[in-house]
């Protein structure tokens, strides 16, 4: 039962019990007011039949008044007394009613600021379907989001210590030895120097963009070009790599032409990001498919590979920052861990959608993009 209904019934109780209360009270006290009245004035008015004839109708008009102003007394009376037990009954009711509604309320200001102080495994109990349940359990998400969100908080600033302290040692440590001539300033000891800094250059461009695209500030600058000729160009471009590996890459249904509204930048980046995934967790050997397909509203990219998989609970998480598969890896062995929740940003910010599906681990996975098809392209297609 809703909140309003159960306050209109509230009320409507209320005024019953105030009537029901009146109703009794005045029809028990009336009566026997009223017969007070009367036995007094029959007890003043004893010598009546001793009058003479003619006083008779006198008397009778006095008596008339009498028992007027009796009757009259009488109700009065009872309507007091049922007045009194009417606003004591309507009390009762009223703050029945009230702590019911209050009661509930007054928990979620407790526990509102409890969270405030940082309780965030602070819960209440769901009572009822009404909006006060309703408010009970909104409260109770946003609480559990809260925990999350502060979770997330503290493994980001761990992840982000952890990633710059690696890079950072290392070099520290180089140029430690450079200076003790224990390491020999070979271009070997250089080359390495090097490339830990552009490591840790690199992870700080990615998380200035990821910053970015959380606060929403990334721009986009849409235009229609030829789907299939980016992933195709951007697939070409990474081949090498592939096949320094010993991987076989595959690109299906791209020489047809496929016209969508994306930033060119923004979605090379998204195929570099999810190739690169796909190279990284495929070991020699394996096989990479990139397919493009389109319908009346989308266009959808899907890099599949038959590399390590993914679990059920990876598959919900894999695009949450710093979120690795492997997490018995070393980090070294892989990129900052931020790549996907930047490539969603990207893709969302295109009006897109990015998801990934896997049957298990070791069982290979695959990712899909859809993004926005050109109008003029869908209506010249068919």
């Amino acid at each position: 039962m809703k909140l309003a209904q159960r306050l209109f019934i509230s009320y409507l109780l209320i005024i019953g019990v105030g009537l029901a209360a009146l109703a009794v009270t005045t029809s028990l006290l009336a009566p026997v007011n009223f017969s007070d009245q009367i036995m007094h004035m029959g007890q003043s008015g004893r010598g009546m039949s001793g009058m003479q004839q003619g006083g008779m109708s006198q008397q009778m008009e006095s008596l008339d008044d009498e028992i007027e102003r009796s009757f009259r007394s009488a109700v009065n009376q009872a309507l007091l007394v049922a007045g009194i037990a009417v606003t004591a009954a309507a009390v009762i009711v009223s703050w029945l009613v009230s702590q019911r509604i209050v009661r509930p309320v007054r928990a979620l200001a407790v526990a509102s600021r409890e969270i405030a102080d940082g309780k965030y495994d602070r819960r209440i109990d769901v009572q009822g379907d009404d909006e006060l349940g309703e408010l009970t359990q909104s409260f109770n998400r946003m609480a559990q989001t809260l925990a999350q969100t502060e979770t997330m908080r503290r493994e980001l600033l761990a992840d982000v210590a952890h990633e710059l302290k690696t890079p950072l040692a290392t070099i520290t440590g180089y140029m430690e030895g450079l200076q003790d001539n224990i390491v020999a300033p070979t271009a070997e000891t250089f080359q390495l120097i090097h490339r830990e800094a552009s490591r840790l250059q690199r992870l700080v461009e990615d998380l200035q963009e990821l910053s970015r695209a959380e606060a929403g500030q990334v721009s986009i600058h849409a235009e229609t070009l030829d789907l299939a000729a980016l992933v195709g160009g951007v697939s070409e471009r990474l081949r090498p790599q592939f096949t320094e590996k010993e991987l076989e890459l595959t690109l299906v249904s791209i020489d047809d032409v496929v016209m969508a509204v994306v930033d060119r930048d923004r979605t090379e980046q998204v195929l570099v990001n999810l190739l690169g995934n796909a190279l990284q967790y495929t070991p020699s050997g394996g096989q990479i498919t990139v397919r493009l397909t389109h319908d009346l509203q989308s266009a959808r990219i899907a890099i599949q590979d038959n590399g390590i998989g993914l679990s059920q609970e990876d598959t919900r998480h894999i695009f949450q920052r710093f979120y690795r598969v492997e997490k018995s890896r070393s980090r070294s062995g892989g990129g900052s861990g931020i790549g996907l929740t930047i490539a969603r940003y990207f893709v969302e910010a295109q009006h897109g959608r990015i998801w990934a599906e896997s049957q298990g681990p070791g069982q290979g996975s695959t990712f899909y993009v859809t993004l926005p098809i050109a109008p003029n392209f869908t209506k010249t297609s068919h």
